[in-house]
């Protein structure tokens, strides 16, 4: 894994739109490598969260790139089942071998992989009612290339867009900011932060889903700036992968849950900016 760049996806999907070849008006973009943070083997042992003979789960931070490297593992060879943005923290998941790695891929085809994030949004999202009987807020908006966007990968809802379904969940709202569960039934591009901010509540510190996408490619040219912490709060987006459960079937495959704590920066912008009543909702939702 490195700190370099921004990962494409939040489930698999391609990100293309009908299959065609984009262009953008706006000059490429490319990261300072001096900025580029290298992971050593004990850092990365520092992440693990569980392993057993067929997967090893790590606990990635928010500033680091997925990436299918055996480096560190102290595998033959790594499959890497589930990758997260660069700035989304929470579980990544390795297959220790092509069996297990095709277990999983089938899993995820047979829709029996659950993926949970836990997200801080701008602005304070009330409980739906008696849209999904738990006061979720579904939001089931097909999604493709923002073409007029100045930054390259960005998606945006749109008709003629690939289907994705997301599902956000209020735990706690306070001080101009919610503490939301967040499930998705696909796996497109960017879809959590392009469904949230087509919600009106984007997720704090989205550089290219937040209050403009320019921000982006201010970070990409100067870093982390005063005017940009003034803008976005935080240095990286506030989402985290907390909880993939595996559902066992009928071939004698059994389930399985890996959970990962909300990441520790997050946690505390939880706690100074919503209050103890955030900080114990979430606490709550992580003991159950």
């Amino acid at each position: 894994m490195s700190a370099a760049g921004q990962a494409a996806d939040e489930g698999g999907d391609d990100g293309t739109y009908g299959g065609r070849l984009r262009v953008c008006a706006w000059p490429r973009r490319e990261q300072d490598p001096a900025r580029v943070r290298l992971i050593d083997a004990a850092e990365l042992g520092a992440w693990m969260l569980r392993q057993d003979e067929d997967a090893l789960a790590l606990n990635k931070p928010g500033d680091v790139v997925c990436h299918p490297s055996k480096a560190g593992l102290g595998l033959e060879k790594a499959h890497l089942v589930f990758r997260l943005d660069r700035e989304t923290s929470g579980i990544v998941l390795f297959a220790k071998h092509e069996r297990a790695a095709s277990r999983l891929q089938r899993a995820m085809q047979d829709g029996r992989i659950r993926k949970t994030y836990l997200a801080v949004l701008v602005g304070e999202l009330r409980s739906a009612d008696g849209v999904s009987g738990d006061g979720a807020v579904l939001v089931d908006q097909p999604l493709g290339d923002d073409e007029a966007s100045p930054v390259f990968v960005k998606t945006r809802v749109r008709p003629d867009g690939k289907a994705a379904r997301s599902r956000f969940l209020p735990m706690a709202s306070a001080g101009g900011f919610t503490l939301a569960e967040v499930r998705i039934e696909t796996g497109r591009k960017h879809q959590i932060r392009a469904h949230a901010q087509w919600l009106g509540f984007p997720v704090v510190g989205d550089k290219i889903y937040g209050p403009d996408a320019r921000c982006y490619l201010e970070f990409i040219d100067h870093g982390w700036t005063p005017a940009l912490a003034e803008r976005l709060l935080l240095p990286r987006q506030a989402l985290h992968c907390a909880r993939i459960a595996l559902e066992g079937n009928a071939a004698g495959l059994g389930g399985q849950v890996w959970r990962a704590p909300l990441a520790e920066d997050l946690r505390g912008f939880v706690r100074e900016r919503m209050g103890v009543g955030a900080e114990a909702a979430l606490e709550s939702w992580e003991r159950g």
